[in-house]
């Protein structure tokens, strides 16, 4: 991988979030209160954005020289962790389909993850 990876992947997830935040507000505006699901997804975007903001921050440590495990780990665990959070509460406030609730707590677990290896990664002695 190349260093600045997560600093790209943080760039793109983060243009995702404003994008869906966007498209929230307007483009499903009607669809969303018809279902009262808007705070579902506006509670999707933001958690989205947390994780881009984590993400260009782990982009910036291993460019700092702490790429070690707890970085990698940081990385995947917020992405992934986000994607499924996000995902499923974005698909949950659109689609009202309330067993995708059950799977949002999964994406939490690996964001809360991907947090603490942040801040083990932070931590970490240059090598």
């Amino acid at each position: 991988m190349k260093d600045g990876f997560w600093l790209q992947v943080g760039a793109i997830w983060g243009f995702l979030a404003v994008a869906m935040g966007a498209f929230g507000a307007h483009g499903l505006k009607d669809r969303l209160a018809e279902l009262g699901q808007a705070a579902n997804f506006q509670t999707a975007a933001h958690y989205q954005m947390y994780c881009a903001l984590a993400l260009l921050a782990v982009g910036s440590l291993i460019l700092s020289g702490r790429s070690g495990t707890a970085a990698a780990v940081a990385g995947w665990a917020l992405l992934i962790g986000s994607l499924i959070f996000s995902g499923s509460l974005y698909l949950l406030a659109v689609t009202g389909l309330k067993w995708l609730g059950a799977i949002t707590p999964l994406g939490g677990v690996a964001m809360l993850v991907g947090w603490a290896a942040l801040a083990v990664a932070a931590g970490a002695e240059k090598g």
